[in-house]
């Protein structure tokens, strides 16, 4: 942990892909055991910061501390290691394994284990598979996916990728979860499932979390604080109410509030 007790410090971040500049100067801290919403208009630069998180995209100036550690110094290979798990906007799974297996691809970076050691069946990947392999069933079931565990993901509802992806990135234990959208394309009644869900990751799991969502309710619903952006600055940083309430978040993004 920092010196300060955050979890997370982003620290004057600057990102530019040619002439534009994604993010300009970003500043926030993330304290552990939180939920923070991160919200702003299309091309506010959302995206572009989950990608410098989870170590995608290497800022162009600026500082990244998680736990205290220089997080651009390691590769997006090492996020999972470190503590930082991730779902994307458009589930990245992989169609012809089944939800049991794709969860369990979360856990890679857990084990020893390699092709090697998995064909000669030796004694210790056997126990270390088994191992895993009830991890992932334990996780699966904490997403309530158990009735779907043995089938291939290809054809699943888009609702129920979304909880493999969460369970996914689950599985490993992450101290910090990044939720890319979770409520997109979600009908009220799965969206209202979710926002238990996103609570229960911190209660039960002990996982601060972060999600990027255009859904103001759920956002509004589930945060202790929410960050701003609005092309690629950070215009507002504090509690839910105290976000609503802010004149430029609400030209920005929210609406004008009436009278």
């Amino acid at each position: 942990m920092s010196s300060d007790g955050a979890l997370l410090s982003v620290r004057d971040v600057t990102v530019r892909f040619g002439g534009v500049v994604a993010l300009d100067h970003v500043d926030f801290q993330l304290q552990p055991g939180t939920i923070t919403g991160l919200i702003g208009p299309n091309g506010a630069g959302k995206t572009t910061l989950f990608n410098c998180l989870s170590r995608l995209h290497t800022p162009d100036s600026g500082e990244i501390l998680f736990e205290g550690v220089r997080l651009l110094g390691l590769g997006p290979h090492r996020m999972a290691g470190a503590g930082i798990g991730r779902t994307f906007q458009s589930p990245a799974l992989f169609p012809t394994l089944t939800v049991l297996e794709n969860v369990m691809l979360g856990l890679h970076s857990r084990t020893r284990s390699d092709l090697v050691s998995n064909a000669l069946r030796l004694r210790w990947a056997v126990r270390e598979e088994r191992t895993a392999r009830g991890k992932a069933l334990e996780t699966i079931g904490f997403v309530g996916l158990e009735a779907v565990q043995g089938a291939p993901v290809a054809g699943l509802p888009f609702g129920t990728l979304k909880r493999v992806e969460m369970a996914r990135a689950l599985a490993s234990d992450p101290k910090l979860l990044l939720l890319d959208e979770p409520a997109g394309g979600l009908n009220h009644e799965e969206v209202g499932g979710l926002a238990q869900l996103v609570r229960r990751c911190r209660a039960e799991r002990g996982a601060t979390v972060m999600l990027v969502e255009h859904h103001m309710n759920l956002v509004m619903q589930v945060s202790d604080q929410v960050v701003v952006l609005n092309f690629g600055k950070k215009i507002a940083d504090g509690d839910p109410s105290e976000v609503q309430r802010n004149p430029e978040v609400c030209r920005a993004y929210l609406g004008v509030p009436r009278a």
